[in-house]
């Protein structure tokens, strides 16, 4: 006897196909707009720790690339751009050699499904079944278990045939720098998480990576009001991007200051409040530490090749002198935060911490992260989610930024 919840998916693939078939062809969508990418509504595993399998139910036949990816074991199916109407819950707890799964747009035009693995794995079969009657199109991955060593020597073919690639595909031309207003202090706003890497989800539902994105946003049209700044997001829609990507980003742009939005999550429900972070190799607190390393785990979580990352930068004598003057410059302006913050909202009871957050590595400009609140706190959550809060606690980081920069506008006015 079939489950009684793939029975229930198979219906409501019934009830597409239905539909679409009322649809009329994308060739004949109005005013050109492109066809509906396709749907995965359901996907599931099942198996046991020797053979395990992962499937997802689509409207639509579609490519995949599937790969391997160690510390952590991971398998990544690489897919183009769909839609994903799966329960909250799906992919939460695991099976067999699958411990859990996320899912969600790692670039445009570009979807991704991460597998967590329990251990080293060999990936026996990987195809799409197209639609057929009553059956929806069907992805498939079929894993055995397998020693490290195969694992690894799989990883480094993978590694060495994707080197190649990128190497045969690059562009010789770089890529135009943005035009910027040279009169202006530059400011990137980093909106934490995005695409597959949601972040913290909130106690009533509410998405970290949504938060972070909405207040970058109001942020960046009151910053952009006073008429002193430049202001970039290092991205401004649902889209995933790599913690080095963020750094890059934010130096090929001329930052003059690095800010980055997340929201907290922690175990204690009553924990709440603003907290400003800056860079350290040692943490404040153990709680610092533990948010530190979840936040660093985003790359991880979206499935990017960490061990074919090479992001040190050359130490030398030079580099050391300013890093150090920067980290002043970091202090700085997170003593202004906490100060413009303390009259906004409810800051932490130890509001300015350290930790040795991957985003905030920059030596050529300072850096601060915000953690607005803890969404694991129904009051904090509650916060985030008004209107009126946040327009008054980006009132107070406008207010910060002013307060760092003074002393250059007047230096800028008086040349």
């Amino acid at each position: 006897m079939r489950p009684l919840r793939h029975v229930t998916s198979l219906l409501v693939f019934a009830v597409i196909a239905v539909l679409a078939s009322m649809s009329p062809p994308a060739s004949a969508a109005e005013d050109g707009e492109p066809a509906k990418a396709p749907l995965i509504f359901d996907a599931r595993i099942v198996g046991d720790a020797t053979r395990t399998r992962f499937v997802a139910d689509m409207t639509a036949g579609i490519d995949v690339s599937v790969f391997t990816l160690s510390d952590p074991y991971r398998v990544i199916i690489d897919i183009p751009e769909v839609r994903f109407g799966l329960r909250e819950d799906d992919g939460v707890e695991g099976r067999g050699l699958f411990t859990a799964f996320r899912y969600g747009q790692i670039s445009p035009g570009k979807s991704r499904i991460v597998l967590d693995l329990a251990g080293p794995v060999a990936v026996d079969k990987a195809f799409v079944l197209k639609p057929e009657g009553n059956q929806p199109a069907r992805l498939v991955v079929d894993v055995v278990g397998t020693t490290r060593d195969a694992f690894l020597a799989v990883e480094r073919a993978y590694r060495d045939e994707r080197r190649d690639e990128e190497a045969a595909r690059r562009d010789p031309v770089a890529e135009a720098a943005p035009a910027i207003d040279s009169g202006k202090f530059t400011v990137i706003l980093d909106p934490g998480h995005g695409g597959i890497d949601t972040g913290a989800r909130g106690r009533s539902g509410s998405v970290e990576k949504v938060i972070t994105l909405e207040f970058a946003e109001l942020l960046k049209k009151d910053l952009e009001a006073t008429g002193r700044y430049n202001v970039f997001l290092t991205r401004t829609d649902d889209r995933f991007v790599a913690l080095g990507d963020r750094v890059s980003f934010a130096r090929d742009h001329g930052a003059d200051l690095f800010v980055s939005i997340h929201a907290n999550s922690f175990r204690g429900h009553s924990i709440r409040g603003t907290i400003v972070y800056t860079l350290s190799d040692g943490a404040s607190d153990a709680m610092a530490s533990e948010i530190a390393a979840s936040e660093n785990q985003a790359d991880a979580l979206a499935g990017l090749d960490l061990a074919g990352e090479n992001a040190d930068e050359v130490r030398d004598i030079l580099f050391d002198l300013t890093r150090r003057e920067t980290r002043n410059f970091e202090m700085v302006f997170a003593q202004n935060l906490v100060t413009k913050l303390r009259g906004a909202t409810t800051m932490f009871k130890v509001p300015h911490q350290k930790a040795g957050f991957k985003v905030l590595t920059a030596h050529d400009f300072p850096s601060a992260m915000i953690e607005l609140g803890f969404v694991s706190n129904s009051e904090d959550e509650k916060l985030l989610l008004s209107d009126a809060w946040r327009g008054k606690v980006a009132g107070s980081v406008v207010d910060a930024v002013d307060a760092y920069f003074e002393k250059q506008f007047a230096q800028r006015g008086s040349q």
